[in-house]
């Protein structure tokens, strides 16, 4: 399975993003769909993940309430919805996905780009 993911750019303080990330090729083998950031100088880290066969969520206490994961099983695209962007959330996005019978996110898509101007 390959990730490909879209939707990153330029947005003003307190606008809003959608991110989009397609499964492509084995997607029956996903267990967990995640997104992940690297802002400048600092780590990656997490930002939310969605259960792939009951679409339970979890978000870092960062953007809890501002972002919003979604799946669309029929799609096997992930959306990550932002909204009430601050400029603390500039960073390069990554989707990544854990497979069935593992536990950790060992397929990561390339990174988009957001940049929130403040």
């Amino acid at each position: 399975v390959q990730l490909q993911a879209s939707g990153g750019g330029l947005v003003q303080a307190g606008g809003s993003l959608r991110l989009s990330c397609a499964a492509l090729g084995r997607t029956f083998s996903i267990r967990t769909m995640g997104w992940f950031r690297q802002a400048p100088g600092k780590e990656r880290e997490f930002v939310g993940h969605i259960q792939w066969s009951d679409g339970s969520t979890h978000y870092a206490d960062s953007v809890k309430g501002r972002f919003t994961i979604s799946r669309d099983n029929a799609k096997n695209t992930m959306t990550l919805q932002m909204d009430g962007l601050k400029s603390e959330d500039t960073a390069v996005y990554y989707c990544a996905l854990v497979r069935v019978g593992t536990t950790l996110y060992d397929v990561w898509g390339q990174g988009t780009q957001v940049t929130v101007s403040s």
